[in-house]
């Protein structure tokens, strides 16, 4: 029996990072592998349990068929490793830090995956933003009406997409999101 994709995403600062973190052993127990993502920037730089590589380290990567999906977004590179797709045949769950934008071609290359949206309220999405102090107000203004717009689908296509609310306790969110995959119990 086949694995579920499960293909998280957010906007910067919702915490996805800080979610997947918290959520790997509790998923790993229940079968569920969480893939680090290639990247073309520092990882140590965002937090984010990530492979760094150079531009033309993924290239070569890529073109050696390297990735089960991969894409483009804000100049830099994401790339999800191909082994994915084993663990997925061996019927494991399979958790990634996906791409809203990207969605719709994961979607073609695996019908079931699962869509969950991290979401945060805005005063609390604000306050990461500033407090991280990667981006300038007028940055962290712009990532907040993008905030909006994740906000204001609840599908994409014929997809409904599943939300979970980490504007809150860390711990609650990871609990609810055991629940909201029929991890729990």
């Amino acid at each position: 029996m086949d694995g579920r994709l499960i293909y998280l995403m957010g906007p910067s600062g919702s915490g996805k990072d800080s979610l997947i973190e918290a959520a790997r052993e509790p998923l790993r127990t229940r079968n569920c592998t969480v893939v680090r993502r290639v990247i073309t920037r520092s990882a140590g730089s965002v937090g984010e349990d990530a492979i760094e590589v150079s531009r033309e380290e993924f290239e070569r990567r890529r073109g050696k068929g390297d990735f089960a999906l991969s894409w483009q977004a804000n100049g830099l590179d994401y790339g999800i490793p191909v082994r994915m797709d084993q663990w997925l045949k061996d019927g494991h769950d399979v958790l990634i830090n996906g791409s809203r934008g990207h969605l719709a071609e994961a979607q073609q290359r695996y019908p079931t995956l699962i869509p969950v949206l991290l979401t945060v309220k805005d005063e609390v999405l604000r306050e990461r933003l500033l407090q991280r102090g990667r981006e300038s107000l007028t940055e962290v203004e712009a990532r907040l009406r993008r905030n909006a717009l994740f906000m204001a689908d609840d599908a994409i296509g014929d997809t409904q997409i599943r939300r979970l609310d980490n504007s809150g306790d860390l711990m609650a969110t990871v609990a609810n999101l055991l629940e909201l995959l029929s991890f729990s119990g």
